[in-house]
Parts: structure tokens; sequence; C-alpha cells
């Protein structure tokens, strides 16, 4: 009953997003579903909204400073509310408008108005005053890409999805609800942004297209691709980017000596009404954009391509977020570029994202789980703490306070709603979907721990009766003993003769890879099969004591072993080691690499051995790495055995297809084939019960391509995808089955069936026991039959060619 009690959570934790107030004293923090207010550096918190039960998300000012915006979903479905600073009203719920479930949330600078986009890949407008909403457009491929209104609210600029690969940037016409696209794609424009004095509209697009080779085979590919670029909005309006003549020094206005000095205090009176003045011609002053001509007027940042998130500008600045490539040790930098100075500098690093106020006074920027305020267009101080002058927001300000049963019951009905709105096909494949809310909502009273709540959860999304409708991670209480296992990478046997462990087998994984090989293999060690531990940092084994016990906490180590040998000269010695702390990557090297010996021993060298352990990077990775040498072999055995899924599996089934329709010859080499990367011979796949998802959808393309022969046991039949986005108010995540497969051969037939081997092969316990491989077995068969019976070998190149002038010359 303890987990149902009333508890607090970190904020930095569960940090959802924020928002900057219109005076710039202000923030809004969303943590945990639930909104609050407070001054930057200073001040009460404030909770706006319902304490319990109730999710809140893209809380936003609106332009008064007085009132707020927000999702909140107080009544199970969704709905825009209105609520107020001083909570001395109550909110205005605009209930009744069918918004979907929505993504994005942008506030008008100028009126009551806001802009959403959705899962349905619509763009919305409502207006706040007349609760009414009006659709100005949609995409059938995919959601609106950024939103950003013109400074003078009259405008909104978005990027919207034309084809499956291409998007381009759209504007609308606010008050006629007119769209025009000003950008033609090459291939993706997104995210706009209006420049503050209404000059520029930034964007960024992908439409560099610069190929590097790849360093491990050949390839090309194009790892950036991306620069930031903006649209003059007028047709007289110059570029940016080239710099106008300026004296080296600027003149100085003729001025008359004043004999007799006003009063200070008019001085100050006449000055704060002009800046006034100033600045309401400024807010009046409204954004033209001239059409005509408008795709021409493209300009590209001088800057480098390379992968970029958010473009803002501020007067005479522009920020934007430079990403690093996946798998570099690069991080993430915001970056800024002067207009004036024609200068790029980088402001912070390791940045998620960024905002810039309403006004165009401030900048914040969110790096992990903290959050940061600083001048706009200055750069970040050095070393910075939680006052004013550091910029870093105090988020411990912040007490988040947890119901876990309103919570749950929230989290219920969000995950349930998110199926309904998500699920490929509109009628829940017939599923009776109220139905299924209303049978496990009673449970929820009966819940006491996290791990219940997961279960009736799975139970729930499992009525679907389809894949990949899942459950993961969550506020679990901590383990307070969660002690590092330390490996060896080794298997032992107990003697009780003189109370040792003998070293039954030592895996062999990758010596080159920290923590991916047995310790025992390192340089120096020199302990075999055979040798007899004795102890663990010079404690002893007995019956009741064994080598895992010792190695509790010690993962990742220094250790000593005391180690019995059959060296008559040195029988007992002791040695140092660093334990491993997970030995599965040891133990699949192993397995892999056993696997290839066993066929290249049955086939004499002949076929080659890939395994594939999944559909993602990690299973990319490991095919290229065998492929590379294997396609040397006459014929070739590709395992997706307990394949985990993914979606390179196309990519994998492109490169196996290859054929060779020609070769390369050369005086002194071997001739080579083309195209490159092509098998001489046949292809065997082996596949199980165990592969699935992309596992399932390569087994059953490799038949349907005819690329050879499919072994072993029926796949695991789920194909229906998945893109995990959604994160419930505690931290977990649900999936919904968004996309349905359907083959040419079988329809819909792979789901929930998977996909038939040409010949059934099955692994008995008796097969485990005796560490045989019969799948692996009858595809080394099948492949020497194919082999025999059509020989695979380089076609009779003929007589080369003589070029010899058979003519005489003259003379």
């Amino acid at each position: 009953q303890i987990q149902r009690n009333r508890k607090f959570v970190d904020t930095a934790r569960y940090f959802e997003d924020y928002d900057l107030g219109p005076q710039n004293t202000s923030v809004l923090i969303v943590s945990r579903g639930k909104s609050f207010a407070m001054g930057n550096w200073e001040g009460a918190v404030t909770q706006h909204g319902e304490p319990d039960g109730v999710r809140y998300r893209l809380t936003r000012w609106l332009k008064d400073g007085h009132r707020l915006v927000c999702i909140s979903d107080e009544n199970g479905e969704e709905f825009l509310e209105i609520r107020y600073a001083n909570e001395q009203k109550p909110p205005e719920k605009l209930g009744g408008l069918d918004i979907g479930r929505p993504v994005s949330l942008d506030v008008s600078p100028k009126d009551d108005l806001v802009v959403l986009t959705n899962h349905r890949f619509e763009l919305v407008l409502i207006d706040l005053e007349s609760k009414k909403m009006t659709l100005l457009d949609r995409s059938n491929y995919e959601r609106v890409n950024g939103v950003s209104w013109s400074p003078d609210g009259r405008w909104i600029a978005y990027s919207l999805a034309c084809t499956q690969q291409t998007s381009s940037i759209k504007i609308c016409q606010i008050d006629s609800g007119k769209t025009h696209q000003v950008t033609e794609p090459i291939l993706r424009d997104i995210n706009p942004s209006f420049d503050p004095e209404g000059k520029f509209l930034y964007f960024l697009s992908y439409r560099d297209f610069s190929p590097v080779y790849d360093n491990l085979h050949f390839d090309l590919g194009f790892p950036r691709g991306m620069r930031p670029f903006l649209i003059t909005l007028q047709a007289d309006q110059r570029s940016p980017f080239i710099a106008e003549p300026k004296p080296l020094v600027e003149p100085e206005e003729n001025k008359e000596e004043d004999s007799c000095k006003e009063d200070e205090n008019v001085d100050q009176m006449v000055e704060q009404h002009d800046g006034q003045e100033q600045k309401k011609k400024e807010g009046d002053q409204l954004v033209q954009i001239d059409l005509e001509g408008i795709m021409d007027r493209v300009v590209a940042f001088p800057v480098s391509e390379g992968r970029y998130g958010q473009i803002a500008g501020i007067k005479n600045k522009v920020y934007f977020t430079a990403l690093p490539i996946p798998g570099s040790e690069e991080k993430s930098r915001l970056e800024m570029y002067d207009l004036e100075k024609h200068e790029k500098e980088t402001i912070a690093s390791d940045v998620s994202g960024f905002k810039v106020s309403s006004n165009y006074k401030i900048l914040a920027y969110r790096s992990a789980d903290k959050l940061r305020i600083i001048k706009a267009g200055e750069k970040a101080p050095d070393k910075g703490e939680s006052t004013r002058v550091g910029g870093w927001i105090n988020l411990g300000r912040i007490k988040v306070s947890v119901d876990p049963g309103a919570e749950r019951r929230q989290m219920y009905r969000e995950a349930w709603r998110l199926q309904r709105e998500h699920f490929w096909v509109e009628d829940m494949s017939g599923v009776d979907w109220d139905f299924v809310y209303d049978r496990y909502l009673p449970l929820l009273d009966r819940i006491t721990t996290r791990s219940e709540f997961s279960d009736l959860m799975w139970e729930m999304q499992g009525e679907l009766g389809t894949s990949h409708a899942y459950e993961s991670g969550g506020d679990y209480r901590a383990n307070p003993h969660n002690y590092g296992q330390g490996f060896l990478g080794a298997e032992f046997g107990y003697d009780a003769s003189d109370q040792t462990y003998e070293i039954l087998r030592i895996l062999q994984g990758d010596s080159w890879l920290e923590g991916k090989d047995s310790p025992l293999n390192s340089p120096g060690i020199n302990i075999r099969v055979g040798d007899k531990l004795m102890a663990v940092n010079g404690r002893k084994f007995d019956q009741e004591i064994s080598p895992e016990q010792l190695l509790v906490n010690q993962a990742g180590s220094e250790i000593t072993l005391t180690v019995k040998t059959d060296d008559p000269e040195n029988p007992t010695r002791t040695v140092s080691i660093k334990a491993i702390g997970d030995e599965r990557s040891v133990y699949y090297r192993q397995w892999v690499t056993q696997n290839r010996k066993t066929v290249y021993t049955k086939t004499e060298g002949k076929v080659g051995y890939v395994h594939i352990p999944d559909m993602g990077v990690k299973g990319y990775a490991e095919f290229y790495r065998s492929y590379l040498s294997e396609i040397n072999c006459s014929a070739l055995i590709v395992d997706v055995r307990c394949n985990g899924g993914g979606h390179v599996s196309q990519l994998i089934l492109e490169t196996l297809a290859r054929k060779r329709i020609g070769y390369n010859l050369q005086r002194w080499g071997a001739p080579t084939p083309y195209p490159g990367g092509s098998l001489l011979g046949p292809i065997v796949a082996i596949t199980d019960e165990l592969a699935g998802s992309d596992g399932d959808i390569f087994s059953h393309c490799f038949k349907l391509m005819k690329l050879g022969t499919l072994i072993g046991k029926r796949t695991w039949g789920g194909v229906i995808g998945i893109s995990p986005r959604y994160t419930l108010v505690d931290g977990s995540k649900t999936t919904q089955p968004e996309y349905s497969f359907w083959f040419q051969d079988v329809d819909w037939g792979v789901e929930n069936y998977g996909t038939d081997p040409d010949i059934e092969i099955d692994i008995t316990p008796q097969d485990h026991m005796r560490n045989e491989d019969p799948q692996l077995n009858k595809a080394i068969e099948e492949i020497l039959v194919q082999l025999e019976e059509n020989p695979p070998k380089l076609p009779d190149f003929g007589t080369k060619p003589d070029l010899s002038f058979s003519g005489s010359l003259p003379s």
C-alpha cells in the first residue's frame, strides 16, 4: 500500500516543456503533467490547474501576460483551456472542438488566436474569443513541421509535406485563410521562423547534396545535407549577406550648444514618451510580403552544411542549433549568426532546444534536464549559477506532488486514448474499444504498485490483438541493492576435493574492444581451460561460496584471482584483472564465431556465414562486419534467428539481391565482380519463431524476392509498425500500432501468423543438451546440394582483345 501514498518527485527528471513570459520576468514550467508559473530567479511558485489526476500540456502565455492557454484532459478528452495567472477567475474551457492530439501550440503575438498542429497532419486556427476552429491546411503524408507567427500577427509560416519525400514552406494569411507555397522543395524545407522586423523568413532545408565516400566499403552517403536559409519577403530587399559600404568612423551629427539646460526630469519624460511612440510605431508596422517571384528569393546562410534542428531570429541576428552526426563525440551547439558583422559564434553547447521571448529580448535554452535564460544576442556566461547573472533556472523551487492513484487513472485514460487516435484503422479492427476501457477501469482501484499498473496496461492494450502495443519505463522505485554483477566470461565447475572451481570454458570475444572479451584472455594473464580458481580478492570458495557471489558489485573493478595450475614450478599464482559488467556480447561473439567455423569445416571453406541479430544499427553493423569478407565464398548462409526487428531489412535485402552481370579484369590481380559486393553462388537463410517485426519482413521478403531457400521455424508474426514518441506523465512510453504491412502475395497475412520457411526444422531440448544445431546443419546440407547441382564458377572470359594494327605502316 505504500506505493499508493502521496509523494514528491524531482522536477527536473520529469521536465517536459516551458514558455517565457511576455514581460521577460517569469517562466512557465510543465513537469509531470502539471503547469507551474514562477519568476525567473525570485519569488513564489504557482501551480495552475487541478492538483492531481489531470495532464496539462503545451502551456503558453497569452499576449497580455495575465492569462495562459494549455491543453487539458480533465474530462478524459483533450481540449483547450484558458486560465488566469492570478487564479481569480474560473478557467475557460473550449470543449466541443475536435482538435485531435495536439502536437504544437503557438500563440498570436497580437490577438487571442492560437494555431495548433495535431497527429492528423492538420494545421488548425482557433479564435479564443469566438471559440471557433478553422482548418487551415492538411498534409497527406506527415505532421506539420514547425509553425511561426509573423510579428504583426497577420501571417503564419509552416512546413507542409508535399510528397512522401518532400516538404515546402507555406504561409497563410490569417484574415483570408489563403495559403501560399513560398519554396520549391529540392527535398525537405522545415521549421520556418519570421524575422522580428518582417524582412526575412528563415528556415532549414535539406538541399545540400555533398556525398561522402564510406570508409569501410564502396558506398556514398549524405551525413549532413542541411543548411539554414532565408527568403527575402519584399522584392526590393537585398540579401543581408552582401555587405553594405560603411565608413571607418561614423560622422557625428551637427549639434547646437544649448546654453540652458532643461529640467532633467522633463528630458526623461520626453525620452520615455518618444520611446513609447517609437515602440507603438514598430508594433503597428505591418509585414509586407511580395508573393510574386518569392520562390526565387531563397538565399543560403554562409555557413557549412551540417545537421540543424531549430532556427529563430532577433534583430540583426539569427540563432540555430547545430546537431552532431550520430556516433561522433561532438555535442549539439547553439550558434548565432550576426547579419551586420557577418560572423558566426557558438553561444552554448549541449543544447537540445531554445526559445526566444515574444519581444525578442531574452533567450532560453534547454540542456538535458536544465533550463537557462540569458539576454538575447549575448553569449552565455562560461560559469553559470542559478542566479540572474548565471542564468540557470532553479527547477528545485518547484515542488511536484503526486497522487499515484489519481495519476494512474489519468495515464490509463491517456494510453487508451492514444490507441484510439493512432491505431492504424479507425474501427480498431472490429474491437469494441469503449468496452475494453470499461472492462479494465475497475481494476485501477485494486492496483498498489507501479508494476501492477504496467501489467494492467499490457492486458488492456493486448485486447487489440496485434503486435507492437507496448508499455515500458515509468516511475519505479529505485533498487537500493542495484549492485553491478561482475563476470569473467568463463564457465566453471565445482571440485569438492580441493574446494576450487575448475575452468571448463573461456569465451572468445572481441579482444580489441573493452568489455567485449573474457578478461581471462587478457595479455599476460595466461589462464587456461583446466586451471582452477581458488579465490577472488583473497577469499576462498567452498560449497556455499561461488565465484558469482564474490563477483557481486565488482563490475568494472580490478580484482585478484588466485589460480591453481598444473605447472609444477608455479602451481599457485595470483593475477589481477578487470571484471566485465555484462558477458552477453561475449557469448554472442563466441556463438557467431563457432557457427562460422562449423560452416567452414563442413563446406571446406566454400560457404560463408552471416548472422543478423536485429534490423537496427547493431544488426546493420553486424551484417556488414561479416558480409564484406564472406562474399568471397562461393555461397552464403544468412542467419536471422532471434532477430529483434528494426527497420533496415530493405537495405540488407537490396545488398543480397545484387546479381553479377560483369567483371573487372586486370593484369596482376583476380577478376572483381560488377556490381561490387555481389555473390557468385546461392544464398540460404535461417529463421525461427524469435525473428520478429522487421525480422518477419526480412524472412518473408527473402522468399518473395526468390533470393534463396528459407529454413527453420515459422517467424514471430508481428508487422504492424510503431513510432515510439509518446511519454506518459511518469516517464513511461506506450506504443500504438500505426502502420500495417501488406504484401503482394499474402496481403495482411504476416501479422499474427508469421512466415513459413521452405524447409521446417525445429531445435528440440535434446538438441540443446547435445549442443547441436539441426537448423544450421540443414542449411549447410541444403546449400551443398545447390552447389553440387549448379556449381558457381567464373565465366570463360574468352580471347582478350587484339588491338594490333593489321595494315602496313607508311614509310
